[in-house]
């Protein structure tokens, strides 16, 4: 969830808890005058400078350091170049979605600038709406390059794109309507419906080697359990974005950078890999992670701080269901999960208020000081505020920087365990 203060008008007929409308019409009438400025433009140098950064080890391995065949090589770049017109389009269309979304009174205020002029603007929300629109045209253009009508992963991929529309439409949903926290736990479970009745996969998982002499097997096939695993990994893969969140950036950041590992790591394994649907596999992985990257570092010029939208539970939901589809159907779900440390530690963090053992208000945020501009933890358990309190007051932006550094080094740390690992464990 962003910091934000929900500014849509309520409707008799809304069908919303009464702590939310009590906060709505409360509050209203001591909020400053609200003011209706036109969005800031993206923050382009900061996210060229990124791009480029992210974009040197994946390159360098891509075509240099492996030696990939030109045609797997030719559907990467294909879908590469699909990516950066995503990109071009998505910083093109956020603005316009923000002026129909503004009309709509989509808006929120953001609560960690309250008190000053900046936390009277009506921010746009839910513009993770466009991502998921965009990512979804780049998908679907992209199979014309590359899947036959008889391709074995043609099934699987547009039920994986059925899954991510489904959850992308399902976050809007949740947008609009602010459903419970005990709905929001189901929908990924419905949305991952398509991808879990097309998965045609193995459903078996390696016994890892120091275990075998105890289980007496290499190989072990769970059947039914691997999907309900599959139908959990996406559970959590779309909340635990949507709960670490809170600071202008970190939603779409954690992602960008997540997205990033994601892409080396598929990379390094079709490079040292000599089976060829092991390589498909992760080569699938990255025709979806590409416009992943692409358009969340479009949005990312928008929501970093100071953020001029909101991404909303579309976006969050939206990333979460990627990533979690793309790790199933690349079969890289143990990887996924250590990429994922942060978000981890985070549900950790918040299990006790999550499951109602310590009181949990709305917004689990720190408290902003105007006069300072700087941020302090509170006692809630989310990792936002763990690492207020572990670090001290903190601006807005540099608690984000320091987040994102936390989930980069958790992908490091990641590489170095499978290279430690590899051959030992599995």
């Amino acid at each position: 969830m962003a910091a934000r203060n929900r500014g849509r008008k309520l409707a008799s007929t809304d069908t919303v808890n009464d702590t939310h409308v009590k906060e709505n019409t409360q509050r209203k009438p001591q909020e400053p005058n609200s003011t209706d400025a036109p969005i800031a433009p993206p923050k382009s140098g900061f996210i060229l400078k990124l791009s480029f950064f992210f974009s040197i080890p994946y390159f360098y391995l891509l075509f240099y350091h492996y030696k990939i065949e030109q045609e797997l090589k030719r559907s990467i770049l294909i879908n590469a170049v699909l990516s950066l017109a995503g990109f071009f389009v998505t910083l093109k269309l956020i603005p316009v979605a923000s002026r129909y979304v503004l009309r709509r009174n989509l808006f929120g205020y953001d609560i960690n600038k309250k008190g000053t002029s900046q936390g009277t603007v009506k921010v746009p929300e839910s513009l993770g709406i466009v991502i998921g629109i965009v990512f979804l045209v780049l998908a679907i253009i992209f199979q014309y390059f590359n899947f036959t009508a008889d391709s074995n992963w043609l099934v699987e991929y547009n039920a994986a794109l059925a899954s991510i529309c489904f959850m992308t439409l399902l976050g809007f949903v949740d947008d609009v309507l602010d459903v419970p926290w005990r709905v929001k736990l189901v929908l990924p479970s419905i949305a991952a419906l398509p991808l879990l009745m097309a998965y045609a996969g193995h459903t078996t998982i390696i016994i890892p080697k120091p275990l075998v002499p105890y289980v007496g097997i290499e190989i072990l096939d769970l059947g039914c359990i691997y999907k309900l695993y599959m139908g959990l990994l996406a559970v959590f893969c779309t909340n635990s974005i949507n709960i670490h969140a809170g600071i202008n950036g970190l939603e779409v950041g954690q992602t960008v950078v997540v997205a990033s590992a994601i892409l080396i790591h598929n990379i390094m394994q079709i490079g040292a890999s000599t089976d060829a649907e092991y390589k498909q596999a992760h080569a699938f992985s990255v025709y979806l992670v590409q416009p992943l990257l692409a358009t969340s570092l479009a949005l990312l010029s928008f929501n970093w701080y100071p953020s001029s939208v909101f991404v909303g539970d579309t976006y969050t939901y939206f990333a979460g269901m990627t990533m979690a589809v793309v790790g199933i159907l690349g079969h890289f779900s143990e990887t996924l999960l250590i990429f994922f440390l942060p978000q981890v530690l985070n549900f950790l963090l918040s299990l006790p208020q999550l499951a109602g053992f310590v009181p949990c208000p709305r917004h689990r945020l720190p408290r902003f000081d105007p006069q300072t501009g700087l941020l302090t933890g509170t006692d809630d358990g989310t990792l936002v505020n763990f690492f207020l309190r572990q670090l001290g007051r903190k601006s807005e932006k540099s608690l984000c920087i320091y987040l994102l550094v936390f989930q980069a080094t958790a992908c490091c740390f990641c590489f170095v365990l499978r290279y430690f690992l590899a051959g030992w464990y599995k």
